[in-house]
């Protein structure tokens, strides 16, 4: 699109440090909520630590950041941020401190920036699985992680929220209420830790730190919620149905999850729990249908472990692809607005993801992502509330908002295909898969 000649985000402009008059407004627009979910924040081997350090946040709500910004206040941070999230207000992210990223690519300014946060003196907020996770359970973590840090040489801080997702799940964001909620921060390397530690050990314990499942967490500490919509949306994530394997088909309303192609249905408990309807099934008049898994998991997240089992095997096999599926693309090459690029087609299968079509003007445009050269995607559902379901595409100069037509698709099989599809690849070439990473 070299065309259309689109002023692009200046990637490389050099992070700011918090504007001082900015400061007290950060933790202003925080407070609010950390106090309105009475959240918990327990600090673990944190005696004495003062910026400069790194600190790792797990990501599962927009309540991440404010927590984050409770805990550190009233020291500077810079924060590595989405480049969606500097649209129609740049200058003020730049000013509060905000670094943007273009998701899932190798980017090297990135690395240059966080040095000179670093060299600045202050702290470098980074949320590295890149994504709010789709079932509350951790998303897989680079591999680069454990350089970075040693790179940094400064102390390593992990941060792990509990009760954002079950309050404010990916798939529906309203506030659920839950309280309290509960947030680890944890200084896991001192430099001289890390001087003695190798990137596999850094890798290794980031990963440790990093398990969490928040509908556990939810059941464990018995956080009720009363939403009467507490299942919508959810079969944006479990599209597959346990009962009788069909894909696309699932649906949910209230605190129902349901498949449109055999009638089974789920109840969603207060505490997160999924029960099969009794006597949901019925196929009258129609061929017995297999039964899969009977009545399905009480657990979303087995329930999408499950899912990713599935799309595995279709790796393996080799069969893979969603077929052409007709699309539009929305292009953001800077942070003013998203710019219709124009229809097409898209197809994700074997060897990646494959985008064409043709602009207002005529002009072709294309975008190729092998998928040994991307270890995950991002995705939306539902985006901004109204654009619908669609697959964030990202190079280092641009990001493209595809969104397919149709139904016979689901962003969320997309997501694990490409994960599992990275794996593959590194399996065939001999590099071992270190669980957690990529």
């Amino acid at each position: 699109m070299d065309h259309k000649n689109f002023e692009r985000f200046d990637m490389a402009k050099p992070p700011v440090r918090t504007k001082w008059y900015l400061r007290p407004l950060t933790i202003l627009l925080s407070l609010p909520d950390v106090i309105k979910h009475r959240t918990k924040i327990t600090k673990v081997r944190t005696e004495g630590l003062k910026p400069p350090f790194v600190l790792l946040c797990n990501h599962n709500a927009f309540m991440d950041f404010k927590v984050a910004t409770k805990a550190i206040f009233p020291k500077r941070a810079n924060y590595v941020v989405a480049i969606d999230g500097f649209i129609g207000r740049e200058k003020l992210l730049r000013n509060v401190g905000c670094i943007c990223k273009r998701k899932f690519t190798n980017d090297f300014i990135l690395v240059r920036q966080l040095h000179q946060v670093i060299k600045n003196g202050d702290i470098a907020v980074i949320y590295p699985e890149a994504r709010y996770s789709l079932c509350g359970t951790t998303a897989v973590l680079p591999e680069a992680l454990g350089k970075l840090c040693k790179l940094l040489n400064v102390p390593v801080v992990t941060m792990i929220c509990h009760g954002h997702h079950v309050n404010s799940p990916f798939w529906n964001l309203h506030d659920r209420k839950i309280k309290p909620t509960e947030a680890e921060m944890t200084c896991i390397f001192t430099p001289e830790e890390l001087a003695k530690s190798s990137v596999d050990e850094v890798n290794q314990k980031i990963v440790e730190m990093f398990q969490y499942d928040d509908f556990d967490w939810q059941k464990e500490r018995g956080r009720k919620t009363k939403y009467k919509g507490n299942a919508e949306g959810l079969h944006k994530v479990l599209y597959q149905c346990p009962v009788c394997g069909t894909e696309y088909r699932m649906n949910s309303k209230g605190v129902q999850l349901f498949c449109e192609a055999c009638h089974s249905s789920w109840t969603m408990s207060p505490l997160g729990e999924l029960a099969f309807d009794e006597g949901s099934t019925h196929m009258d008049g129609t061929p017995k249908v297999q039964t899969v898994i009977p009545k399905g998991f009480t657990h979303i997240p087995d329930w999408y472990e499950w899912e990713r089992a599935n799309v595995r095997a279709e790796v393996e096999a080799g069969t893979y692809s969603t077929g052409d599926l007709e699309v539009h693309v929305d292009t953001l090459p800077n942070a003013k607005k998203f710019i219709r690029l124009g229809n097409g087609t898209m197809r994700h299968d074997m060897t990646g993801f494959h985008v064409q079509g043709t602009d207002d003007e005529g002009h072709p445009f294309s975008m190729e992502i092998p998928a040994r050269t991307q270890y995950s995607v991002h995705i939306e559902y539902e985006y901004l509330g109204k654009y619908g379901d669609c697959v964030d595409l990202n190079t280092l100069t641009d990001t493209w908002y595809t969104y397919p037509h149709g139904t016979n698709w689901a962003v969320t099989k997309m997501a694990l295909a490409t994960e599992e599809l990275y794996y593959h690849y590194r399996r065939q070439e001999g590099r071992p898969c270190k669980p957690g990473l990529a």
